[in-house]
């Protein structure tokens, strides 16, 4: 019993810190539109998302549930054999949340904690031990749709916002306007983001006590306590660990315009929001790259640049197996050297987290080693110097190229009258002209003859 009360103090700790990660890795991303067109300044943004995401910790347990009663069929595994795996999947999470996080790789802290459980459970327990049904249903399927609704919803918004605000186009920032309503926006944001990736450490803590049988199966809720150890260590990590993505959020995001930012939020908080509601664990920056991408294709003129599209889409299948990959590893050890496993595997994850910090301190922040995913995806499209005239534009167009096109018919048509009128004039006096020079050679023939004579 003493050996299980540490497991659990250890996963408490561990879950708490992924929950610091998650804070700096994907809250973050909230903000990343705002400060990217001048609404709010990094500072201000942050301090807002941490604030917002301790306030969201608190609205829905939803998505706690999901993994605390859900993913893992935890009824049919025993607490002393199942806490391991638990502890084992949380260094799978942090280990590749740290080394993305150095790297500047798109990924999801919210699959990387699912993929590190699986991982650990796959390998410590068997494939009964996964609910295989809800994984599809509550995180592969939410995992495809979600992102792809977000864009959808972000492109329909960006366009109607351009046609509302179409009097503005040939002005440079003739939609600043949209940068006060980022501020509504993007907090609604990072207030989804603590309905839906605060949760899962609950779920995940919540999971462990039932585990050991400190909290009653049929409690779906978590402690009180739980969420409040939840809520502040996550707004902790956004405000002290989240500048090293976002001092490069400006330089990812160049091209996103006031508008295109309020509709890419507006869309994201509501995916999120929508999905928290009905216990779907989804990944933020997923959700807001998705945003980003349909709102940029949303600007007239735009194209995918499919490549790094791709790369970025890589990124996101990449996190769950390759944190699985981790958690399984570290599962592992603990089979094969039981008690001792959970040591070494306690050092290890100590050694990697301490190492990947002291390395991303040496290093200085570019977009080449701290490009989030959000920002990376406001690369994917490519838009003109100068957007291509709307339809009603095209027709003004027109109608003014028909318009002077008449009048530069009637200016050459009375040219042609006038010349020839002139050519008519000429011809008259042309005709004219014969008779009245020979008059005029008689008449001075005679008056010179006359003359002689006198």
């Amino acid at each position: 019993m003493e050996t299980a009360a540490l497991i659990v103090v250890l996963v408490i700790l561990l879950a708490l810190f992924f929950d610091f990660t998650n804070g700096f890795h994907d809250t973050a991303n909230a903000m990343a539109t705002p400060i990217a067109t001048g609404a709010l300044k990094p500072k201000t943004a942050v301090l807002l998302a941490a604030v917002l995401n301790l306030v969201g910790a608190f609205l829905s347990t939803e998505v706690s549930k999901t993994v605390s009663h859900g993913i893992i069929r935890e009824d049919t595994i025993q607490g002393d054999a199942f806490l391991p795996m638990i502890f084992a999947g949380l260094i799978g999470a942090i280990t590749w949340n740290m080394l993305t996080w150095l790297l500047g790789l798109p990924s999801s802290s919210s699959h990387a904690l699912f993929g590190g459980l699986i991982g650990a459970t796959l390998v410590g327990v068997g494939v009964g031990g996964i609910d295989f049904g809800m994984v599809l249903s509550k995180i592969i399927l939410p995992a495809l749709i979600a992102p792809l609704t977000a864009g959808i919803i972000a492109f329909a918004a960006t366009k109607l916002a351009y046609s509302i605000t179409r009097r503005y186009d040939g002005k440079p920032d003739g939609r600043d306007g949209f940068r006060w309503g980022q501020i509504f926006t993007s907090s609604l944001v990072a207030l989804a983001h603590g309905t839906n990736d605060a949760q899962k450490t609950m779920g995940v803590i919540t999971l462990a006590l039932i585990t050991v049988g400190w909290q009653s199966s049929s409690q779906a809720d978590p402690h009180l306590w739980v969420i409040i150890a939840c809520a502040v260590t996550i707004a902790l990590g956004t405000y002290l660990g989240g500048w090293r993505i976002i001092r490069t959020l400006g330089k990812g995001l160049t091209e996103v315009k006031p508008a295109q930012g309020f509709s890419a939020e507006s869309s994201t908080a509501a995916t999120i929001l929508a999905s928290s509601a009905f216990g779907f664990a989804l990944s933020t920056t997923q959700v807001a790259s998705g945003s980003v991408i349909g709102s940029g294709l949303g600007r007239r003129g735009s194209t995918v640049r499919w490549r790094t599209a791709g790369r970025i889409a890589i990124g996101w299948l990449l996190t769950l197996p390759a944190a699985g990959a981790v958690g399984a590893l570290a599962a592992l050890l603990i089979t094969w050297l039981g008690t001792w496993g959970i040591a070494i595997d306690a050092v290890l994850a100590l050694v990697v987290i301490i190492g990947l910090f002291l390395r991303s301190r040496k290093d200085a922040v570019t977009p080449a080693n701290a490009m989030s995913d959000v920002a990376e995806s406001g690369l994917a499209v490519e838009h003109p110097d100068m957007p291509p005239p709307t339809r009603r534009q095209q027709r003004a167009i027109e109608a003014r190229a028909e318009a002077k096109a008449r009048a530069d018919a009637r200016e050459k048509a009375k040219a042609k009258a006038k010349a020839e009128a002139k050519e008519k004039a000429a011809a008259k006096a042309a005709k004219r002209g014969p008779s009245t020079g020979a008059a005029t050679r008689i008449d001075n023939a005679g008056t010179t003859d006359s003359e002689e004579a006198k």
